[in-house]
């Protein structure tokens, strides 16, 4: 046997794999000729994971799971796709001239050599399944034969090009589009961004807040992309002149998921952004929303009375509407009537009454509140404040009985009350309807898998703005490291950190005077608000995320 495969072997027997099993399939390779490897999981001797974990170990090097990993497009076209199929080798992310490449085989040094040769590049493999590594190399090949196809069948005249795409589903654009979208959803992205430049477009997800560059598309083969996208959405293929709003409902593995899809005139053609509503990817269950026990209380002591106006702020991607629907989803019972009035509906939630504005038939929200309050009502959500004529029903609403759930743009809680009364809504009616405010934000995750404790300095936690007075500074704090679970960001899912500001006799009292923003949060923090930053350095205290994270997202 080719003691090239003794440091495997080894490996898998101290991971628990049992050592007859390791010996015997050793022993059958060397008998049939075939290869150790393909011994071990062709006769189920042990599992590609252990097989995979065995190999990192054996090597001393790290293992990534490539399963909802989006590889960098420009370190995957760094190494030639000859080189790529010849050698079953990705190459995966790159940074000051070093190449992450993904194995499945640490030891084939020739298969390193020559990945080498081919890019002038220092190289730093890791360890990834051969499963998946098939599976992007067989995507990068289709992918790359429909763009091929789709740049060869395209017609110059706008019949041919929406002929091509509202094509069958066996079309090269119709499986592309569709395999832009399961990969969105797969990655866990919330945007699909369709961007296009002088030369080409650029493909862009935004995972857990970021955004990640993922393909570019020759610019040949953007009109039938655009005309794909638009078709499925329903909206009008030959308008480019004015922004579009559309809907587009895909089964993606077995699961309906819904997108929204906005389109926007830019110098180089139309930008499309999808926004990937996957109800069953998100947890609409408050307990898991991020709150700690101090601000839920404070926040459910406002939506579990009867009547009021019940405000949630921050900029748009900030959790707003998932933590909306997770309020209704706590006070929905099928003794009250709930409607709501949204643009768009993002979620469709049973026993609920939705409403979709519509603004070209003239169903603004302005419009459509006064016939929801003759629809007897007791919870009226309305998706977004937008101006003084709704503002001004909101409040309305909410005095005469109801309970009012809305969102508003602003930075924090106080800034809420300041915003309604520059709208044109008189101070004491502000004062009297509005009974909280929750402002929040997200923040990304630390992965459990990885995280990493390290004692923070001083100077590091004075910077961060740490409150040493309320909150212990704990003997460890937890930094990101990146691993296969979380593909080597060091961040898996998001986390929401909040200001729960409810209205006090007293901040009622300073509404009606008129005082400024500034003036409200003193006395909100004097009676128990912890503002955005404190929340997040709390979740930081309990490894929940990062000092810096908490740094980017709260102010």
């Amino acid at each position: 046997m080719d003691q090239t495969f003794r440091p495997l072997l080894d490996a898998l027997k101290q991971i628990g794999v049992d050592s007859r099993a390791v010996d015997s399939a050793a022993e059958e390779a060397q008998r049939s000729g075939r290869s150790v490897r393909a011994v071990l999981i062709n006769d189920n001797v042990v599992t590609e994971e252990q097989l995979t974990a065995a190999a990192a170990q054996a090597f001393g090097i790290n293992t990534l799971d490539l399963n909802g990993y989006t590889p960098d497009p420009q370190a995957l076209k760094r190494i030639p796709l000859s080189v790529v199929l010849r050698h079953r080798v990705l190459g995966l992310s790159m940074s000051d001239g070093e190449l992450v490449v993904g194995v499945t085989d640490p030891g084939d040094v020739v298969a390193l050599d020559d990945v080498r040769a081919a890019t002038g590049m220092n190289l730093r493999p890791v360890v990834v399944a051969r499963s998946e590594v098939r599976r992007i190399i067989e995507r990068l090949q289709r992918e790359s034969s429909d763009l091929a196809d789709i740049a060869d069948d395209e017609d110059s005249d706008q019949a041919g090009m929406a002929a091509q795409a509202a094509a069958s589903d066996d079309a090269p654009i119709v499986r592309y589009v569709n395999n832009l979208i399961e990969q969105a959803v797969v990655n866990r992205a919330s945007d699909l961004h369709l961007e296009p430049g002088e030369d080409d477009m650029r493909v862009r997800y935004r995972i857990d807040g970021v955004l990640h560059e993922v393909d570019v598309i020759p610019r040949g083969v953007m009109a039938a992309l655009i005309s794909r996208i638009k078709i499925m959405s329903g909206v009008d293929i030959t308008e480019k002149r004015v922004p579009q709003n559309g809907r587009i409902t895909a089964l993606i593995r077995d699961r309906t998921v819904d997108l929204r899809t906005a389109t926007l005139p830019t110098v180089w053609g139309e930008k499309i952004v999808l926004r990937v509503l996957d109800t069953g990817g998100i947890d609409l269950d408050m307990g898991k929303l991020g709150f700690t026990k101090h601000n839920l209380d404070r926040f459910a002591g406002a939506f579990s009375k009867p009547h009021g106006m019940v405000l949630v702020t921050g900029p748009t991607g900030s959790g707003k509407s998932t933590t909306l629907y997770a309020t209704l989803g706590r006070i929905s019972k099928p003794e009250i009537n709930v409607i709501t009035v949204e643009d768009p509906v993002e979620y469709r939630l049973r026993g609920v009454n939705q409403v979709q504005v519509n603004v070209k038939a003239g169903l603004t929200f302005a419009a459509v509140l006064p016939a929801i309050l003759r629809s007897d009502p007791d919870v009226v959500l309305i998706g977004e404040i937008r101006d003084s004529h709704t503002a001004q029903i909101a409040v309305e609403a909410s005095l005469t009985g109801h309970l009012v759930l809305s969102t508003l743009h602003t930075n924090d809680a106080p800034g809420a009350v300041t915003r309604l009364t520059e709208m044109g809504i008189e101070p004491f009616l502000v004062g009297s309807s509005l009974d909280c405010v929750l402002a929040q934000r997200l923040s990304r995750r630390l992965c459990d898998w990885c995280k990493e404790a390290y004692q923070p300095s001083e100077a590091e936690l004075v910077g961060a703005h740490w409150p040493f007075e309320d909150l212990v500074v704990p003997e460890a704090l937890y930094r990101p490291v990146g691993c296969r679970n979380c593909a080597n960001t060091g961040y898996r899912g998001r986390l929401a950190i909040h200001e729960v500001m409810p209205i006090s006799p007293e901040i009622e009292s300073l509404t009606i005077r008129r005082a400024s923003s500034n003036e409200i949060r003193e006395v909100a923090l004097d009676q128990g608000m912890y503002d955005l930053r404190s929340d997040g350095l709390a979740k930081a205290a309990g490894g929940l995320t990062s000092i810096r994270e908490v740094s980017r997202v709260a102010i």
